[in-house]
């Protein structure tokens, strides 16, 4: 069972988690800016750049690009390729011409519920709900 549609839509989501702490790392020297924000080294909010801003919430982050807006949670061991329904579904409403199967939230869950039944994503282990695909290069 391989659905490509939900895939493009997880992969598209995790190249612009990828793009946005790119990023953050070449401004604050850290891909992960939890501890920098804890430790008050910067600012809850803020610019990355003349086109880009950063708000930091709870375990993530939500950088604003120029075109969408990406929210994630750093999983363990500062982990950035997780996700879940909700950050899925926000995501392809900024989107939605690429993505417009999964601007309904409903979608987006019965198609991931299906992935994780068929065992191709797991729960990680202190990552709350984020998801994980186990090892997509294996099929």
């Amino acid at each position: 069972m391989k659905n490509e549609e939900l895939e493009y839509l997880i992969d598209d989501f995790l190249a612009q988690v990828e793009k946005a702490t790119a990023l953050l790392e070449e401004k604050f020297g850290k891909r992960c800016i939890l501890r920098l924000w804890g430790t008050k080294q910067i600012a809850q909010r803020g610019s990355v750049n003349d086109e880009v801003t950063y708000e930091l919430h709870g375990v993530g982050c939500r950088v604003y690009l120029p075109d969408a807006c990406v929210d994630f949670d750093y999983g363990p061991d500062e982990r950035i390729d997780g996700f879940d329904s909700w950050r899925l579904y926000i995501y392809a409403n900024e989107v939605p011409k690429k993505h417009p199967k999964y601007t309904e939230l409903d979608h987006v869950k019965r198609d991931l519920d299906e992935y994780i039944a068929a065992g191709k994503v797991e729960r990680i282990k202190n990552s709350m709900s984020r998801l994980y695909f186990k090892n997509k290069t294996l099929w």
